[in-house]
């Protein structure tokens, strides 16, 4: 970021991370001061305080769009093409195309679904080529998940950044190119409490619990994932995203031959038993014949054990759908 760009945000008086959130602003998002404007961001940036180039928030706090301490903190993020928001260093216009890194559900691992939420909507709402100034986006919700919780109630930062490569249409015969970044940072309340992050039917969220936690540590994050368990792969006809996961899985048999031939399910949840359940013989990798596959997930590093050993409880509890299984929290 150019230092105009900066100052523009700090005279604008961006607030702390703690505080009320503060409204959008349009800055430059990195890339030299002649092509800056090319693709400009709308977001509340906020850190460091005095020349703000990231937006840094605590789940729960104002500067969380949700609102509420959840695990995750959801910051609205717009662009601008063809920006006007700084004249005095930039005049360049003319839009050729403009790209979201990782927003392409390819087999990308790190394909993010609200990133590709944001490059749809630059899709439909700027459509490229366009010389039209401050051509904007409504903005998109970013989710950042914080990392953990882990034993103890402690949770880690959760981090995203968010990278846009824009090319100019052909300005005497030259085609010019902007890279854009913005980092968000999600910062964990303390305690870190899984009844909290997860939810609690006892104190009113009636989805909350220990699958829940399942849910979103562990198939969301090493799962749910392109070219793996999502939507559109859905290896071994299993989808493991939200809202999908828990008929994917309970008692129902796994579409790999060897482990239907012993007589597995996904989950054994009618027996409670890990030693029938395949989805925990792959998480463990325990698998005592090659048929059976891998250990999940592949090409990622193994499970911490304090989450297999939710899953074995949550087995052994009869795997239900909501409610906290004594040991999970």
């Amino acid at each position: 970021m150019r230092g105009g760009a900066w100052s523009l945000a700090v005279a604008a008086g961006v607030l702390l991370a703690t505080a009320p959130a503060a409204r959008a602003l349009v800055i430059g998002g990195g890339g030299s001061s002649r092509t800056d404007c090319l693709l400009a961001l709308d977001a509340p940036v906020n850190d460091p305080p005095t020349k703000p180039k990231k937006v840094r928030c605590t789940d729960g706090a104002p500067c969380d769009a949700d609102g509420v301490v959840n695990g995750e903190c959801v910051f609205q993020v717009g662009v601008c093409a063809n920006s006007t928001f700084d004249p005095a260093h930039c005049t360049l216009g003319g839009v050729l195309s403009i790209a979201v890194d990782h927003a392409l559900d390819n087999g990308d691992p790190k394909f993010d679904t609200d990133f590709q939420a944001l490059q749809n909507r630059i899709g439909s709402q700027i459509e490229t080529p366009t010389s039209t100034p401050d051509r904007c986006t409504t903005p998109t919700n970013i989710g950042v998940p914080l990392a953990g919780p882990f034993p103890g109630d402690v949770c880690k930062a959760g981090k995203k950044q968010i990278k846009i490569v824009t090319l100019s249409t052909f300005q005497a015969g030259k085609q010019y190119k902007d890279t854009d970044k913005l980092k968000l940072e999600c910062d964990p309340p303390t305690p870190c409490d899984p009844r909290v992050i997860f939810g609690d039917p006892a104190t009113g969220d009636p989805s909350g619990g220990t699958f829940k936690r399942i849910q979103k540590q562990i198939f969301n994050q090493s799962c749910a994932l392109s070219g793996c368990h999502d939507s559109q792969t859905h290896q071994r006809n299993m989808t493991l995203e939200e809202g999908s996961a828990y008929a994917a899985i309970a008692d129902v048999t796994p579409d790999t031959p060897a482990a239907a031939a012993l007589g597995w399910k996904r989950i054994d949840a009618a027996n409670a038993s890990p030693d029938t359940s395949y989805l925990y013989h792959k998480i463990t990798g325990d698998l005592p014949d090659e048929l059976l596959g891998e250990r999940m997930p592949r090409d990622r590093p193994k499970l911490d054990q304090f989450l297999i050993d939710i899953v074995k409880l949550w087995i052994e509890a009869g795997a239900p759908e909501t409610g906290w299984v004594p040991g999970t929290d």
